[in-house]
């Protein structure tokens, strides 16, 4: 059996028997004036965070969400495009689609806005997704990618990109471990299938999406997650596991390379009442920019009168790079 094998078996059960453990995170389910969120969505929702976020979601744009999960994402993104078959939800387990499928009709009964029409569910494979090239704005997954074993992981990501209209937005929660694990834990099918084997290190997972060509990275969220520990698990020191919230956005790929942001901010304090850079970045006194790597290192380098923060590896957008 493969591990991709085992991840159809497990999901399977998760289908049938939902198991509020699968996976569970600091953050919280998002709730939006006039959505109630059924129970049984809840107890299936089997993410590592949240890939929901209103500043993606605007002009009814056409979603695609891979790995269905209970469809309670996919009844979040509906609340943002209210149209026939506006949220795509893309899964390979067929018990999986049919729950989503009954929950969404609970959804009907507690959403007078809702209707299940707003939501195409299809069976298909997020190595080869059933989806036209250029004809998505949002596509997200949630606790799916850090799965698969790298060359999986290239294609999976190349296959948004492909499906992505130009500037749209891939939207991604994924556990990621900076620490080495061993064979043990790495081919342990089962705990990859769990979300726990399979954690790579952020720096890792950032190159796949650049080398597939998303030209800008925004680190959203990073949050702790689990941890591995000897006396539950075949490792020798204890593991510790992150959660982040990060868009890819398909942009085109800057010469110097990506803008990748990961919360810092640049803050000017000189005598004069602003600096330009003549690079196209003005800053006023005392005022607060946020920016990309790439910029920050550049203004510390370009004057001594501008403090710039560490990553605090949250960030909402803004700023420039």
């Amino acid at each position: 059996m493969s591990y991709l094998d085992a991840t159809q078996d497990l999901y399977k059960e998760a289908a049938l028997t939902p198991d509020i453990g699968l996976c569970c995170t600091t953050t919280p389910i998002w709730q939006f004036p006039g959505l109630s969120i059924p129970k049984i969505m809840q107890e299936m929702n089997y993410g590592c965070g949240s890939t929901v976020s209103a500043q993606d979601l605007v002009n009814n744009p056409k979603i695609l969400y891979v790995g269905v999960g209970g469809g309670m994402e996919l009844l979040q993104f509906s609340y943002f495009s209210r149209q026939k078959g506006g949220v795509t939800g893309v899964d390979s387990v067929d018990e999986m689609l049919e729950a989503s499928q009954k929950n969404f009709k609970v959804a009907e009964e507690e959403n007078d806005w809702f209707k299940s029409e707003y939501v195409n569910l299809v069976k298909g494979d997020a190595l080869n997704l059933p989806v036209a090239d250029e004809s998505i704005d949002v596509a997200a997954q949630n606790c799916l990618f850090n799965i698969f074993k790298i060359e999986d992981l290239k294609k999976a990501v190349a296959e948004m990109y492909r499906v992505l209209k130009p500037h749209g937005r891939l939207v991604m929660s994924d556990p990621i471990c900076e620490q080495p694990m061993n064979d043990a834990l790495r081919n342990d099918d089962r705990l990859r299938a769990q979300c726990l084997s399979g954690s790579i290190p952020l720096k890792d997972y950032v190159k796949v999406l650049t080398d597939a060509g998303f030209g800008t990275i925004e680190i959203r969220g990073r949050r702790s997650y689990r941890v591995l520990s000897p006396n539950h698990y075949p490792t020798d020191e204890l593991i510790y596991i992150e959660s982040i919230e990060i868009a890819a956005i398909k942009d085109p790929m800057p010469e110097d390379g990506p803008c990748m942001f990961t919360g810092k901010t640049a803050i000017y304090y000189g005598d004069e009442e602003y600096f330009d850079d003549g690079k196209g970045h003005v800053m006023y006194q005392n005022q607060p920019l946020a920016v990309c790597d790439k910029t920050a290192a550049a203004l510390a380098k370009a004057s001594d009168q501008i403090h710039v923060s560490e990553s605090t590896w949250h960030y909402n957008g803004g700023g420039c790079c």
